[in-house]
């Protein structure tokens, strides 16, 4: 298997959120990547700009962290051309690997707009931001600069290219250590499960995640007896409820149960909307000590306190 470590740019409407295309908020302008193969080698490169279709101005904040112009851009192929034939270099069996979230969504997004999607489920890949992160906690999640910076890389190449970031991004995932690297990955869910049977149950070293199908109603997320179930992150099997679920914000809901073997463990349920419109949750189950418990406690207890005094004072 390969690995895939990705870079894009993205230019946006140069005259405000409320001229942009809807369906394309951020159109990509290039694309850079890095192969390596099974041993972390480096074995290939691609590096593509793309034409502009969209936003043919740059945005202002754009054109100063950017090291080229319009006219650069002019000099580019359309983006069903490049995608295409990136998508072509990748090969069959490989796994992505980005600096951060974002680029997964907005490359599958510009996909759509043309019709051209092949991702049709969720899949894994590499935070390398948030594995660097894991690795060196005095650093926390850091710019890509930042990171270089502390590793003491070679900086030959300028920042804010795609084709020289992902440069840095694979020197950096070849530094990581390479142990458990398996249990590291996470998934991109642009694109919901589409059945129950697809669901993702994931159960990771030091949590479990469950990735939903999409429903058309968001009540019917929690009227689910296997999303709203919690079964313990190492042995599965069902916890002892000790904190029945609460919400903690509009989209967030809070859980704590426990586990003869395993202890006490938060459940973390997140509620999203995917492109299609429907509602999907993302479950997280995490072992927590117990004083993390009672804090969870007081946060219901908070909570239930702020909903009182808002009745009373209407």
């Amino acid at each position: 298997m390969n690995y895939i470590i990705f870079d894009l740019e993205w230019n946006q409407s140069p005259c405000g959120p409320e001229y942009e295309n809807p369906r394309i908020p951020f159109e990509i302008i290039e694309i850079g990547a890095i192969k390596l193969n099974d041993k972390f080698e480096i074995v290939d490169e691609y590096s593509s700009i793309v034409k502009p279709r969209i936003y043919k101005r740059l945005h202002k904040h754009i054109r100063q962290m950017l090291n080229y112009d319009e006219e650069y851009l002019k000099t580019g192929r359309p983006f069903d051309m490049v995608c295409r034939e990136f998508m072509k270099w990748c090969g069959t069996d490989f796994i992505f690997g980005t600096w951060g979230t974002s680029d997964l969504p907005q490359l599958q997004k510009n996909m759509d707009y043309y019709y051209m999607n092949k991702f049709s489920e969720p899949f894994k890949y590499y935070d390398i931001q948030s594995i660097f992160a894991e690795q060196e906690p005095e650093l926390g999640s850091c710019k890509l600069e930042k990171a270089v910076k502390f590793l003491e890389l070679p900086t030959d190449y300028t920042f804010h290219t795609a084709i020289n970031d992902a440069r840095y991004t694979a020197q950096i995932f070849q530094y990581l250590s390479k142990e458990n690297l398996d249990d590291h990955y996470c998934y991109d869910y642009y694109h919901e499960p589409k059945d129950k049977e697809s669901e993702i149950h994931a159960f990771h070293h030091s949590y479990a995640e469950h990735i939903s199908r999409g429903f058309h109603q968001r009540n019917d997320i929690m009227l689910d007896k296997d999303i709203m179930t919690l079964r313990c992150y190492k042995c599965r099997k069902k916890l002892s409820r000790k904190i029945k679920w609460f919400s903690n914000n509009q989209s967030t809901f809070l859980s704590v149960g426990h586990c003869w073997y395993h202890g006490y463990q938060k459940g973390i349920l997140k509620i999203k909307v995917s492109n299609t419109g429907n509602y999907f949750a993302i479950k997280k189950i995490v072992p927590i000590s117990k004083a993390e418990v009672e804090a969870v406690r007081q946060r219901q207890l908070e909570l239930r306190e702020k909903r009182r005094e808002k009745r009373k004072s209407h």
